[in-house]
């Protein structure tokens, strides 16, 4: 039963927006016996601001869930911002630390690293290909950095956020060899579609697949279609592949442990979850 002691996590959106993480989280705290719960609160943007900072007055809040729209404008209003979401250009956490400052952190790159690194891939002075520098592909980029990549390309259609991001890399991961405007494959480690391609079935490809090698590992961040037309081609080539869902799943354990509680596995929250990818 919910009550005043219960422990919080505000999951900000628009409101219109529908809230999925319920859905995952709620059963995991109750078969947990975790005496917590994530509550959807739409906001608009014009309003987020001091709705954000209202929040945390709450006596049994213990973090925030932030999606868009305000995943960017989250970042204007803390003092405390990890690197990894500074890179991002976008925070969808917050927690309060003990001094009182709210602190603010990028989990969609998270979720899809650990996945990657699950599966057997070690990051470390590997190379590695983003194909989309918007927000999923920023975030992804930033955690390949932290996860120290020795060399990691970043390509859009559009070269200035191509350019930003790589800009914004070079000052938070210096020793992180970054380059952009090449969405070649060949001699890559690991190859991410950061894109919408692949939500629909007529989509073109983000990059020439003919040039993948058998030993490259391919990601995708489509959720739509777990296995899109890019994961089929790759696989055909012998290629190792994770799918779009695998991303959600792999950084919730992340959140729990952001935010202090008792972690998990992607397995454990499959299972439990109101919720099917």
């Amino acid at each position: 039963m919910i009550n005043g002691n219960t422990e919080l996590i505000a999951h900000i959106g628009y409101p219109t927006h529908t809230f999925k993480s319920p859905m995952i989280y709620n059963p995991y705290f109750e078969e947990m016996g975790i005496n917590a719960v994530v509550i959807p609160m739409g906001c608009k943007p014009e309003n987020f601001g001091v709705f954000l900072n209202s929040v945390f007055h709450l006596t049994n809040i213990r973090g925030a869930l932030i999606t868009m729209p305000h995943k960017v404008t989250t970042a204007h209003f803390l003092k405390d911002i990890s690197p990894t979401a500074r890179v991002a250009g976008a925070c969808n956490a917050v927690r309060r630390t003990s001094d009182g400052l709210l602190q603010g952190d990028m989990f969609d790159g998270e979720g899809f690293v650990r996945g990657i690194q699950r599966k057997g891939l070690d990051l470390r002075g590997k190379r590695a290909l983003v194909v989309g520098s918007g927000g999923v592909g920023s975030a992804i980029a930033a955690s390949l950095a932290k996860a120290q990549v020795a060399q990691l390309h970043v390509f859009d259609m559009n070269e200035s956020a191509a350019q930003q991001l790589t800009q914004r890399i070079k000052q938070y991961f210096p020793k992180t060899d970054v380059a952009n405007g090449s969405n070649n494959p060949r001699h890559m480690d690991l190859v991410v579609n950061a894109t919408p391609l692949g939500m629909k079935e007529d989509d073109p490809l983000p990059f020439d697949v003919s040039l993948l090698h058998q030993d490259t590992f391919v990601g995708e961040v489509v959720l739509k279609n777990e296995t899109t037309a890019l994961l089929k081609a790759a696989a055909m080539r012998g290629c190792k592949v994770q799918v779009g869902a695998d991303m959600l799943f792999e950084q919730i354990p992340a959140y729990l442990e952001y935010f202090g509680f008792k972690t998990t596995t992607p397995e454990v929250l499959r299972e439990i979850a109101q919720l099917r990818y």
